[in-house]
C-alpha cells in the first residue's frame, strides 16, 4: 500500500509526529525489550490493530477451556509458528493442557485444529521436554534455530527426531508466579522466531497471564460456590431429617407404652367377660325365677343385646390396636436414623410407611375428593442404602406430586375433579442389576424449561413462602452422589410428570 499508494498514505504518516515502533512500545509494558527500529510506516500501525483485537479477545476469556483454546489459536496466528504447546500446573503436576497446530489438507488448503486433552508433562511424547522443564526451572525464553544452541542438555529425543528448524519456549508469568509455559515450533523455516514476533508473543504472553489467573480464580470461586450449596444442601438435609425422625421417632415412641397396655388389657378383658357370660347364664339355670327386680333391670340396660355386642366391641378394640401398631412400626421404618454404612432396606416398606406419613394430605376436603394413590409393586430384593434418606427422596417427591395435583385444581369444579380424579402411581421394576421407581402423577406436567432446572439449587415454581428450592436438589444428592443411583424426570405439559429413580440392588 506505501509503495501502489504514497500519494494517498501520505496524509496519515504525515499526522504521527514522532517516531515511535507501536510493537516495542506496547510490548515494553509487559516485559522489557532490546529491540529497537526507527522505522514509521502504516503497516505498523496495522498489526498494533490486530495485536489489539488479540489481546482483547484473550482478556475477555474467563472459562479456563475456552481460555486455553482461544490462547493457542491466537499466538499461531500471530507467531509464525505451525504448532503452539500449551503447559499448566495442576496441583503438583505440570499438564499440557493444549495443542494447537496448522492442518495442511490434501487440497492445499488449511485448517487451525485444537486438542484439548490433559497430558502429564513428564510422559507426553510430542513436546520436547527437556527444552520445557530448563525453561521451567530457569524462567527464560529460549529461541533456537536448526536445533542449534549453545544451551547444554535441551536438545532432546524429540528434537533429534523430528528436527524443528524453529523453536520457541517462553514461561508465563505474573506477578513473579510461573503460571504456565508456551511452546512454539516452525518445522519447515528457520529464523521464524524475530525480535519483532518475539515482541508480539510477549504482549500476547503478559495479557495470556492475567487471563489464566482470573480464570483460575473464577474456577475457585466457581468450585468454592459448588462446594457451599452442597454444604448447604446436607445441613438441610441433615436438619429436616434429624427433626423429622425425631418427631416421628418421639410420637411412636409415646404410643407404643399406652396401646401396649390397652391391647395387654383387652387380651385379658375379653376371657373375663366370657366367665362372666357363663357364670350368669348358670345363675339363670339355678334360678329361673329371679324376682321382677333383676327382670326389671335386664330390660332396661338391654342385657341380652349387650352380652352379645360386647364381645364384638373387644374385637374391634383388638383390631384398631392392631392397626396403631402397624402405623407404629411404619413411623419406626421411615424415621429410623442411618448409619455410617449403608444396609438392606425393603423399598416397598420405605414407600408404604411415606404414604402413611402423608396420608392426611391425601384425604377428601371441600375443594376436591381424595387423591388416589395406585402401587404397581413388583417382586424386588433388598437394597443396599441409607434408608432414612432414601425415605426423604420419597418423602419429597410425592410431596411436590400432592402439591402439583392441589395446583391443577385451581379453577375446577368439585364434580370435575370427582370426573377425573386426582392420581398418583407409584410403579416398581427389576431391571437388570437396578431397582426402578417410578412417581408419576397425573396433574399439569411441567414445560421443557421448569424441567431442565426441576433439580438445580434454589429453583422453585410455588409461591413465596411455600418452596424452598431445596427438596428435589436434596434429593437427586441423596441418590446420585450417596447412592450411585440416577433421578430423571419425564413431563408432558397437561398430562402429568413422573420421576424415575433407580438405585443398584444389594448383589
Amino acid at each position: 500500500m506505501e509503495k501502489g499508494y504514497p500519494k494517498l498514505l501520505k496524509p496519515i504518516l504525515q499526522q504521527q509526529e514522532f517516531n515511535f515502533n507501536p510493537l516495542e512500545t506496547i510490548a515494553s509494558i509487559g516485559r522489557t525489550s532490546t529491540y529497537t527500529t526507527s522505522s514509521t510506516n502504516i503497516s505498523d500501525a496495522l498489526d498494533l490493530t490486530c495485536i489489539l483485537k488479540a489481546a482483547q479477545t484473550i482478556s475477555s476469556c474467563i472459562e479456563l477451556d475456552a481460555l486455553i483454546s482461544s490462547l493457542t489459536r491466537i499466538i499461531l496466528e500471530n507467531s509464525g509458528a505451525k504448532t503452539c504447546v500449551l503447559i499448566l500446573p495442576q496441583e503438583d503436576t505440570w499438564q499440557v493442557r493444549a495443542i494447537t497446530f496448522i492442518d495442511q489438507q490434501s487440497n492445499s488448503q488449511t485448517d487451525v485444529k485444537t486438542i484439548l486433552e490433559s497430558q502429564l508433562l513428564d510422559t507426553c511424547q510430542d513436546i520436547p521436554r527437556k527444552l520445557i522443564n530448563y525453561v521451567k526451572n530457569t524462567r527464560e525464553t529460549v529461541i533456537i534455530d536448526n536445533c542449534k544452541t549453545n544451551i547444554p542438555g535441551v536438545i532432546g529425543e524429540y528434537m533429534l527426531q523430528h528436527q524443528p528448524q524453529s523453536v520457541l519456549c517462553t514461561p508465563i508469568i505474573n506477578q513473579g508466579h510461573l503460571l504456565g509455559i508456551l511452546y512454539l515450533e516452525n518445522q519447515l523455516n528457520q529464523g521464524v522466531f524475530t525480535s519483532n514476533r518475539l515482541q508480539v508473543i510477549n504482549l500476547l504472553s503478559s495479557q495470556a497471564a492475567i487471563a489464566l489467573e482470573n480464570a483460575r480464580l473464577y474456577q475457585q470461586a466457581g468450585q468454592a460456590l459448588q462446594d457451599l450449596q452442597q454444604a448447604q444442601l446436607q445441613i438441610v438435609q441433615s436438619e429436616k431429617m434429624s427433626a423429622l425422625g425425631n418427631l416421628v421417632a418421639g410420637v411412636a415412641h409415646e404410643m407404643n407404652n399406652p396401646l401396649g397396655f390397652i391391647a395387654a388389657s383387652l387380651k385379658q378383658a375379653k376371657p373375663t367377660f366370657t366367665d362372666v357370660i357363663e357364670h350368669l347364664k348358670l345363675y339363670e339355670q339355678k334360678f329361673p325365677t329371679p324376682g321382677d327386680e333383676i327382670l326389671t333391670h335386664a330390660e332396661e340396660i338391654d342385657l341380652e343385646y349387650s352380652l352379645e355386642d360386647f364381645p364384638k366391641m373387644i374385637d374391634s378394640m383388638i383390631i384398631a390396636c392392631d392397626r396403631l401398631k402397624n402405623i407404629s412400626t411404619s413411623l419406626r421404618t421411615f424415621s429410623r436414623a442411618d448409619r455410617d454404612y449403608k444396609v438392606p432396606f425393603n423399598i416397598h416398606e420405605g414407600i408404604d410407611s411415606t404414604i402413611l406419613i402423608l396420608k392426611h394430605r391425601l384425604k377428601a376436603n371441600d375443594s376436591r375428593p381424595a387423591i388416589e394413590i395406585v402401587t404397581e409393586y413388583s417382586k424386588l430384593p433388598q437394597v443396599e442404602c441409607f434408608p432414612g434418606q432414601l425415605n426423604q427422596v420419597f418423602m419429597n417427591i410425592l410431596a411436590n406430586a400432592i402439591d402439583a395435583l392441589d395446583e391443577s385444581n385451581i379453577g375446577r369444579t368439585f364434580e370435575d375433579i370427582k370426573a377425573n380424579l386426582n392420581r398418583i402411581t407409584i410403579t416398581t421394576f427389576l431391571k437388570e442389576k437396578q431397582v426402578e421407581v417410578k412417581i408419576a402423577d397425573n396433574g399439569q406436567g411441567m414445560s421443557e424449561s421448569v424441567k431442565q432446572k426441576v433439580f438445580d439449587h434454589l429453583f422453585t415454581t410455588k409461591s413465596v413462602g411455600k418452596g424452598t428450592g431445596l427438596g428435589l436438589a436434596i434429593a437427586q444428592s441423596i441418590v446420585v452422589e450417596k447412592h450411585g443411583g440416577t433421578l430423571d424426570v419425564n413431563s408432558t405439559p397437561g398430562v402429568g410428570a413422573e420421576f424415575v429413580i433407580t438405585l443398584p440392588i444389594l448383589v
